[in-house]
């Protein structure tokens, strides 16, 4: 039977949550944190984030500081507590140096990439937009430094050609939990190893903005595929025609060459076909189809019931 610890989670969206059933299941979960309830959607109505949610359903004990570093009195509650360890999960905030050395192993973080590719909190979006291969969770043992401090444990994962940011993120936080418990196993037992990252093959993974959904028609198709695959969720594909902003909400590379029917040249971003499947644009090698697309303040809708109200013809140029 394995050592049941007296652990922490920081957490916050639903990536957290196979982290936190899990460590409910096997471990004694003594507290909670979470980022705070924030005003979501059109009503502003105040929203608990996944994982404060699920403590509340589960009766457990749960923290929502506004700021850590800003609260002079946490540290001594979560001293309280007389952790074995404390485990973060995508939590959203950068911990004070102040709290790594509370619990008497640290803390453990569940990082959705291959460290140190990846350091960041967009890994699985940035793993996708750059094609990447294969991907994988990182149990980590956090220090100041942003994902930078020892791997302790491992376990790899290949990217599919269906897998999108949605999916892939969703994947690894199951993955995630898994290898989590078996690393707190190893922890408990004295056994957990510990090895220092190669700076030097540190790759970064900002959060997204906007302009990281903003269609690169200059690109090869394959890349314009895996931008895509990567934004979905958030921010989305979008380019723009006639000065107002398309989303794209089906893409798919397709085998025919950017050319004008002719055989002539044509422009990135160029209307090669509109046809049942919808539109055909040539990007800076190959083509994509769009297939589904949303005008701004319409509903989706087949991408060439689109072009046959906005009159978007072969020819037509999207920005």
């Amino acid at each position: 039977m394995a050592a049941r610890l007296r652990v922490a989670l920081f957490g916050t969206p639903a990536f957290a949550l196979p982290t936190l059933e899990a460590l409910h299941a096997r471990h004694e979960l003594a507290l909670v944190v979470a980022q705070p309830d924030r005003p979501v959607g059109r009503g502003r109505a105040l929203t608990p984030p996944p994982a404060a949610a699920r403590a509340r359903e589960l009766g457990l004990p749960l923290a929502q500081p506004e700021r850590l570093r800003r609260d002079a009195d946490f540290a001594g509650r979560l001293a309280a507590l007389d952790l074995d360890v404390a485990v973060t999960a995508a939590y959203g905030q950068i911990l004070p140096a102040s709290l790594l050395e509370v619990p008497r192993a640290g803390f453990l973080n569940v990082h959705a990439s291959l460290l140190p590719r990846w350091r960041g909190a967009a890994p699985v979006q940035h793993a996708l937009i750059a094609g990447d291969a294969e991907t994988g969770v990182s149990i980590m043992q956090t220090e100041a430094g942003l994902d930078t401090g020892p791997v302790r444990l491992v376990r790899t994962r290949p990217i599919a050609a269906d897998d999108d940011a949605v999916t892939l993120l969703a994947a690894l936080a199951r993955l995630g939990a898994e290898v989590l418990l078996r690393a707190l196993d190893l922890l408990a037992a004295g056994a957990l190893p510990s090895a220092p990252q190669d700076d030097a093959l540190a790759t970064l993974a900002p959060r997204l903005g906007k302009d990281d959904g903003r269609i690169r028609w200059d690109d090869p198709a394959v890349a314009v595929l895996n931008r895509h695959r990567g934004v979905a969720g958030w921010p989305g594909s979008w380019c723009r025609h006639a000065d107002a902003a398309l989303k794209v909400h089906a893409l798919a590379s397709v085998d025919a060459p950017a050319a004008a029917p002719d055989g002539a040249a044509v422009a990135p971003g160029t209307v090669l076909a509109v046809d049942a499947a919808g539109l055909r644009v040539a990007c800076g090698e190959g083509a994509v189809r769009l297939a589904e697309v949303q005008p701004a303040g319409k509903p989706r809708m087949p991408a060439r019931a689109w072009a046959n109200g906005a009159r978007v013809a072969p020819g037509v140029r999207l920005g």
